[in-house]
């Protein structure tokens, strides 16, 4: 079958910069879908996406649909037919559907059944279609209607372009009448571009000044960029985000160096990165040091003959808002930072909560509580949390918000706050993300932990909790957060404990009956996924949950330890082994007794366990108490072989009341020994 390469691209008004990738990724994931559903063949597509247009290239697309055969079954011919041969509503029903009379329906088996042979229609045909479908599919959250027409789309259309190998696709499309004509370049290159073929679409365009491919615009300017901050001695700051938004701008990038007043460079850094970045979409460039440098790059969209009127433009419209940054900077410093806890005091954090210096005083308490026993200052910790909030009512977080935490520690550093208690006022965000960095100080991850559990227990408190996709106060990712911190900085905390200080904090406030529980269940719920992602059974998890650690480091030590043991060989028969002895012990009447007697003993193999028993316990309890789990696992794998002789060779439930309870105790030992790590019946 013969195959040409097809091109379709819309010209439209300047496309959202924010949202161009992903519509050209869905503007070809469209078209290959509605191509596949037609069932044409082709050999590869790829899509281009610049400020004005959005484009796919089909390469080796067949001219044709193949010809396929449609089959039907229908109903049973004794259902189809009367005793007196005359056809039932069934069988008129199904030929109405498969549109041809009765007579046409194949009759000779135990079924009616129709089969039908469709040609295959020219690719050309089908194509307007496919097109205008993936254009009506795009993630276009509001779209907009231009001059008297109802036609609609995220920006007005201005041409169409459809070749099937050398011809014109003959339709209409978005109000747009397909043709062979592009446009070039709005400002080098303002004419129509005649497209020669599909295969020359992107050298075509590019003879006038428009580089369509995404990729090729993105990679053009980081390379520039970067070469540009080498020889400015620094290096530059390319968030992708930013990247992506800056090369949906230009159809022909050309990255300039501009440069600000030393003056800026007082003001937090943050700040000055983020109104250039968020406002500007200039890359800043740092030094060696990771300091700011007075330069940033802007990239133009045009190759002027005198670049200098653009870089002196861009430093002109950058000046007003690095001024604005260093005004708010200086006002906040004419005060303390503590001083902004008065105005907090008329803030709400939550309505039935109170406000958010009331928060600021319950995160003091905690975290001073959470530091002494994470081996942090408790004093410093409680300093930090009183302070934590304060930015939030200066004028430099009023402007940019971003900088919450950032603005605290500036601010704290001004007014000679230890250095630790500063890094915590930013520190109490962290992670401000999956993956994101933890806090680096003990005040500061002392300061993070109170502040999100303060919120769980709280909102929590007040019975507002998060439904299926409807978390407005981020607990899910406060719990998580608690979870990191705690566990990869490797901190020993009793979180039942600090729940129930929070929980105090309140006072009347919440309602304390089963709060506790209810939190600690939330947090270590978000263990489970967790453990998943990492690709640990979910049994293992359980096994552990079963045992209620306070700690979440512990519980994760257990898990890891659970983790290797399940690999032993021993593993699965002592697994089965504690799910028969828990079974036993649950049915065991009256109260198990807590010592063995071995003069009751009458068989040899109850000997042999309760000695090997003894013997596990002079060594596990110790490694347990040291947190060496996968060493006491270890240990404890060497039960097998008593324990599968003592099951073999003995009657658990004897006759004789006394030694039955005799050997129940036996059991609950064994059992004890496991439960000191974890519920390892769970695995079986």
């Amino acid at each position: 079958m013969s195959a040409q390469d097809f091109l379709v691209e819309l010209g439209t008004e300047e496309l959202p910069p924010k949202a161009l990738k992903s519509l050209g990724e869905a503007f070809l994931g469209g078209i290959e879908k509605g191509l596949k559903t037609a069932g044409l063949n082709y050999s590869k597509a790829r899509v281009y996406a610049a400020p004005r247009r959005l484009a796919v290239l089909v390469e080796q697309l067949a001219t044709q649909q193949p010809d396929r055969t449609l089959s039907l079954d229908g109903p049973p011919v004794q259902a189809a037919f009367d005793k007196d041969g005359n056809p039932t509503q069934a069988a008129l029903g199904f030929a109405k559907k498969c549109g041809v009379e009765l007579s046409e329906i194949d009759q000779s088996g135990p079924k009616l059944k129709f089969s039908q042979t469709i040609k295959g229609q020219p690719a050309a045909a089908l194509l307007p279609q496919i097109v205008e479908d993936s254009l009506n599919d795009l993630p276009i959250p509001k779209r907009m209607r231009w001059g008297a027409r109802k036609t609609e789309f995220v920006r007005p259309s201005q041409w169409l372009v459809m070749l099937f190998g050398n011809d014109v696709i003959d339709c209409e499309i978005l109000a747009q009448k397909a043709g062979r004509t592009s446009r070039g370049h709005r400002f080098h290159a303002n004419h129509e571009v005649n497209i020669t073929a599909p295969a020359n679409y992107a050298e075509d365009l590019r003879s006038a000044y428009v580089i369509a491919d995404f990729a090729e615009r993105r990679k053009q300017i980081i390379a520039r960029v970067e070469q540009l901050a080498a020889e400015q001695n620094g290096k530059a700051i390319v968030p992708p985000a930013l990247l992506d938004e800056v090369t949906a701008l230009v159809e022909w990038p050309v990255p300039l160096v501009c440069t600000f007043e030393e003056r800026f460079l007082e003001v937090p850094q943050e700040a000055l990165i983020s109104t250039m970045q968020d406002n500007q979409k200039y890359f800043c460039l740092l030094d060696a040091n990771n300091k700011l440098l007075p330069r940033f790059i802007t990239v133009a969209n045009i190759e002027s003959k005198d670049p200098t009127q653009i870089v002196e433009g861009n430093e002109k419209v950058v000046r007003p808002r690095l001024t604005d940054a260093e005004f708010f900077f200086n006002q906040d410093k004419k005060q303390k930072l503590e001083t902004f806890n008065q105005r907090l005091a008329n803030v709400v954090f939550q309505a039935q909560l109170g406000t958010v210096y009331d928060k600021a005083q319950r995160i003091s308490a905690l975290a001073g509580f959470i530091a002494e026993r994470i081996g942090g200052d408790a004093d410093r910790a409680a300093r930090a949390g009183i302070l934590s909030k304060c930015d939030l009512a200066s004028e430099m977080v009023g402007e940019f918000p971003e900088m919450q935490g950032i603005a605290g520690y500036y601010y704290a550093k001004h007014d000679g706050e230890p250095e630790d208690v500063a890094l915590a006022l930013n520190e109490q965000y962290m992670p401000r993300g999956a993956g994101a960095e933890l806090p680096e100080t003990l005040t500061g991850a002392a300061v993070a932990l109170a502040d999100k559990l303060d919120t769980l227990v709280g909102i929590f408190g007040i019975g507002m909790l998060p439904t299926g996709s409807k978390d407005p106060y981020a607990l899910r990712r406060a719990a998580l957060g608690v979870l990191r911190i705690l566990i990869e900085k490797k901190l020993d905390l009793n979180i039942v404990a600090a729940i129930e200080f929070a929980i105090e904090q309140y006072g009347t406030k919440v309602k304390s009956a089963g709060l506790a529980a209810q939190v600690q269940d939330f947090i270590f719920d978000r263990l489970r996924a967790r453990y998943e992602d990492e690709g640990v059974d979910v049994s293992v998890y359980q096994a552990v949950r079963a045992v209620s650690p306070t700690s979440p480091l512990d519980f994760d030590q257990r898990v890891k330890a659970v983790q290797v043991f399940r690999a032993l060989p021993q593993a699965e028969a002592l697994a089965a082994a504690n799910k028969r002895v828990s079974n036993l012990l649950s049915k065991a009447e009256g109260k198990v007794p807590d010592t063995v007697e071995a003069h009751h003993f009458d068989n040899p193999n109850e000997f042999t366990l309760n000695a090997a028993i003894q013997k596990a316990e002079q060594a596990v309890k110790p490694l347990a108490a040291a947190r060496e789990y996968s060493q006491a696992l270890t240990q404890l794998a060497s039960l097998r072989e008593p324990v599968d002789a003592f099951f073999e060779g003995v009657m658990v439930n004897a006759e004789d009341p006394t030694v039955r309870s005799n050997r129940y105790a036996l059991l609950a030992k064994l059992r004890g020994l496991f439960l000191g790590v974890a519920d390892i019946s769970v695995l079986g």
